[in-house]
């Protein structure tokens, strides 16, 4: 489904944990990193598909995240035509995205990159929320710009108990099943 101008709708979607750091992503088999993001189907709401997407890419259901905020517009990326298909290049340019914000209320463990059929996904980890963009993909570093810029005004800058603790690759096939995992929420003061 591309619009008039040859860009598909998708949604992307920034994670953060209780210490404001965002959930980076692997791709399988490459040695770039990205936020999950995904299409639009027919019929589906952006927030329909950021959800769809999330479980997808990430096992993550609803219930483990909380919505923050989203982007105002639509943000677009033009793909090279070294990547797209020959038999769609001339019809399509590449994507517009709303991005969303969540908050992560699960816990690390709730993670599961083999969520789907097809992970996009074989490792993860925490980072600041300034991310290196020199990780990403050329053609979606002004995206990822735009929207860690727009979203950062409902960061709030605070900190937590845990923010000086070690950040690791996490790879799912290294996860223990039934590891007994910390919240990444805050736990209330009484």
């Amino acid at each position: 489904m591309l619009d008039r101008e040859g860009f598909r709708p998708n949604v992307g979607i920034i994670l953060l944990n209780a210490n404001n750091e965002v959930w980076w992503g692997k791709r399988v088999r490459e040695h770039s990193w990205q936020f999950p993001q995904g299409g639009i189907k027919y019929g589906e709401s952006p927030e329909q598909a950021m959800y769809r997407e999330l479980e997808e890419e990430t096992g993550l259901l609803p219930e483990h995240v909380k919505v923050i905020g989203r982007t105002r517009d639509w943000l677009r990326y033009e793909v090279p035509d070294h990547f797209i298909k020959r038999e769609i290049r001339g019809h399509y340019r590449g994507q517009k995205q709303i991005w969303f914000l969540l908050r992560m209320i699960g816990r690390d463990c709730d993670v599961n990159l083999r969520a789907s059929t097809h992970p996009e996904f074989d490792a993860w980890r925490w980072h600041d929320y300034w991310v290196p963009l020199d990780v990403v993909i050329e053609f979606k570093r002004g995206v990822y710009q735009l929207a860690l810029q727009e979203l950062s005004r409902y960061v709030h800058r605070t900190e937590h108990p845990n923010s000086n603790r070690s950040r690791y690759l996490r790879n799912q096939q290294q996860t223990p099943k039934n590891q007994d995992c910390k919240k990444t929420e805050p736990e209330e003061s009484k």
